[in-house]
């Protein structure tokens, strides 16, 4: 049984109890690891720099206290995910129909970085945040 590494903890452990526990349940179905729980202001103006947030300090999910927004990405991770691989954003896809499915039989509303507007239509997306989950709530 696939279980979190103590990194993954210490970063889950940053966000609201929902995403928690949502993805202790995840884990143990899915092999997954957490990137990213709180961000702090430095860290999150180096996202946004980066062009992997579209958002500066403090209008981040991730910028609260505790965090709203959790990055998890499928383990191992898959290596190319950011080039526009197709293979490996199918994983990334998959993984996150999976997480819908148990927070929907969970009862946490959440919405995922490759549907921001939640409809369905993974094709109409602005910018594409694959291991991006946040409360939608």
């Amino acid at each position: 049984m696939p279980q979190f590494s103590k990194s993954s903890l210490e970063k889950l452990n940053t966000c609201e109890a929902k995403l928690q526990i949502l993805f202790k349940h995840i884990v143990t179905n899915y092999d997954c690891t957490i990137l990213v729980g709180h961000r702090t202001e430095e860290e999150q103006e180096l996202a946004y720099s980066e062009n992997r947030s579209k958002k500066h300090w403090p209008d981040s999910n991730h910028n609260k206290i505790p965090s709203r927004a959790v990055d998890v990405s499928p383990y191992p991770v898959p290596k190319k995910w950011g080039d526009g691989d197709r293979n490996e954003y199918e994983k990334f896809r998959y993984f996150a129909f999976y997480v819908a499915g148990v927070a929907d039989t969970l009862g946490i509303p959440i919405r995922w970085g490759g549907d921001w507007d939640s409809d369905h239509d993974v094709n109409d997306q602005y910018f594409n945040d694959l291991v991006h989950f946040e409360l939608n709530e």
